[in-house]
Order: C-alpha cells, then sequence, then structure tokens
C-alpha cells in the first residue's frame, strides 16, 4: 500500500515508518522539520515537507494514498502557549481527516494515548470501554480526548477509522519529551536519575516501542473501523520496574523517595517561573498523576489483532543493551 504517517520522524513514527517500508508498503512521511529526515532515509520511503496545520501539504502527500497513520502530536509537558495543544492535536487531527475525505483514504490509523480513558480508581485494569471518572490531568490527554471524539465524528458517518492507544512507550529511539521512560532508564544507568516519585507503589503501564509498532501493522491489516484498541504492556508499581531495571543491569544504585507533597511544591514553584519564560521540568498535573494507579488492559487488541507484546523484563533488557551500544557505558 501507499500510507501516509503524521509525526514520521517522531519517537514512535521513525520505527513505523522503516517497518513499513520493509514490509513493501510506500510510505509518504510527513516532516516537519528536514533536518530530522535523515532518520527515516529508505528507498520506500518519500518525505513530504510540512504540518499538519498545513492542508495544502496533507493534500499532496496524500495523493494516491491508500491508507493513513495520524501519529503527529504536541506530546509535551508545557508550551509558552497553551492553545498550542489544541492547535496541534485537535485542529491537527481535523485537518488529516478531511484531507483523507477528500483524497478518498481507505483507513485511517488514529493514535491516541492510554491516557484519555484517565486512571484505574478502583483497583481494576482500565480498558477501551472505561469512560474517564475525572478531567483529565494533563493539556495533551485532554485535547487528545478531544481529537478522539472528532475522528470519531468520521467513523460515525462510515470512514474506516481506528483508534489506536499505546501506554508508557520505551525502547530504542531519541530521548525526547514522548520517550521519557527511556530518558529515566538512561539516568538510571548513568547515576544522573536516582529517585521514585511518591512511595514507590503507583503502578503503571509499560510497552516496547517495537510491539506499538506492531500494534499498528496489525491495526493497519485486522482493525475494525470505529473500535479502539490499548496497546500496553506490563502493568507494575515504581518499586518492580526499578527492581527489574537493577536486575537487568547489575547496577545497583540506591534510590530515593520523593514525597508527593514535595514534588507539588516543586511543580507549583516552576510553575511560577514558567510565567516568565522558564520551561518547567514538570507541572502539577504532571504531580497529580502519581497519586493514582494507571493499570491498562490490552485483552481486545491480543483478541482481535492478534497483539502478542513482549515483558518489561525482555523489553528492559533490549533497551539497555542498545543504551549501552550508544553510550559505551
Amino acid at each position: 500500500m501507499n500510507v501516509f504517517v503524521t509525526g514520521a520522524t517522531g519517537f514512535i513514527g521513525v520505527s513505523l515508518c522503516h517497518a513499513l517500508a520493509q514490509r513493501g508498503h510506500t510510505v509518504h512521511a510527513l516532516v516537519r522539520d528536514p533536518a530530522k529526515a535523515g532518520q527515516i532515509l529508505h528507498d520506500r520511503i518519500r518525505v513530504v515537507s510540512g504540518h499538519v496545520l498545513d492542508p495544502e501539504c496533507l493534500a499532496q502527500g496524500m495523493e494516491s494514498c491508500d491508507a493513513v497513520i495520524h501519529m503527529a502530536a504536541l506530546a509535551r509537558v508545557w508550551s509558552r502557549d497553551p492553545d498550542e495543544f489544541h492547535a496541534v492535536n485537535v485542529h491537527g487531527t481535523v485537518n488529516v481527516m478531511d484531507a483523507a475525505v477528500r483524497a478518498g483514504v481507505k483507513r485511517v490509523l488514529v493514535t491516541s494515548t492510554a491516557g484519555v480513558y484517565g486512571p484505574s480508581t478502583d483497583g481494576k485494569p482500565v480498558s477501551e470501554k472505561t469512560t474517564a471518572g475525572m478531567d483529565h490531568f494533563t493539556p495533551y490527554e485532554h485535547t487528545k480526548a478531544i481529537a478522539d471524539q472528532e475522528a470519531g465524528k468520521y467513523s460515525a458517518i462510515g470512514m474506516d477509522v481506528v483508534f489506536l492507544h499505546p501506554t508508557r512507550v520505551f525502547g530504542p529511539g531519541q530521548l525526547s519529551e514522548s520517550n521519557t521512560v527511556t530518558a529515566m532508564i538512561d539516568g538510571y544507568l548513568k547515576g544522573k536519575w536516582r529517585i521514585i516519585p511518591g512511595n514507590g507503589k503507583s503502578m503503571g503501564n509499560y510497552v516496547y516501542v517495537d510491539d506499538v509498532v506492531q500494534g499498528h501493522l496489525l491495526a493497519l491489516e485486522k482493525g475494525t473501523g470505529g473500535e479502539h484498541y490499548i496497546l500496553g504492556g506490563e502493568n507494575v508499581t515504581y518499586h518492580e520496574f526499578f527492581d527489574i531495571l537493577k536486575e537487568q543491569s547489575g547496577i545497583y544504585h540506591r534510590l530515593f523517595h520523593i514525597p508527593y507533597c514535595a514534588m507539588l511544591s516543586a511543580s507549583t514553584l516552576m510553575g511560577i517561573f514558567a510565567r516568565f519564560g522558564f520551561k518547567p521540568l514538570i507541572t502539577n498535573g504532571f504531580v497529580r498523576k502519581y497519586n493514582y494507579h494507571w493499570i491498562n488492559d490490552s485483552r481486545k487488541a491480543m483478541n482481535e489483532l492478534g497483539y502478542r507484546p513482549i515483558s518489561l523484563r525482555e523489553g528492559m533488557d533490549k533497551t539497555i543493551s542498545w543504551i549501552r551500544d550508544m553510550n559505551a557505558i
């Protein structure tokens, strides 16, 4: 197929573009920053310069395409312009969907986040049937939820739209704000990350990047239009996460718990400085997330798509090996 991919030079996007090309598909890769195009050089990858806020470049890029995979998003902790989240995540999605309709694209995959379903407030895994029981904690999750609703309108009128919801993704790739888990692993190996948020008992779901790519390829082939699929891995506490990291790396740094109130105070102070243009490392919204479990259930993707994620231990081992090769640790 000819597949148009937004967010092609992002953390997941680079791996996905190469996987598509290796399977014989021709990829039309939307690239906002030409300097990053070198990451996706391949005979079957055609670079399309532009942005999801530019309808003309979307129309040109989707010409003759059979499918669209919309991965582009503003996945940051903070933006100097608060409206940027809505512009990119919501308006950008609408632009992509409009362009796909005009181009006669057969199938659209919308990459969302499992965060739109909210935390597990009753201790049970969150599934595709879960309705968020509270407001979203961050502008990213809030606008991604709105974007899903907007894309859902196209599904309601008969367009073949499949929604994918990755959890906390980690693995080889650029250490950007969308790859914070790998950055944390890298920091631990170098002795620069020595903290555990809160009491360490908060649970989260961690998925290896190649599994998320696998989920997209399966959804492209087998996904049911209008359906949502959580692409996750294992549910573990912070204590369990770092125990596995220690065992797999053979490095046993002492870690220190940072109380919730201390993190909230620090994020509040950073928020004050942010008013003067200083980028905060973390926001109040992100800190509040540490008070909850983020347990996810990927059985729907397993049963309907044949999705098979590897264990956290195996993914961690692969990631540690990659980091050591990159940094010669």
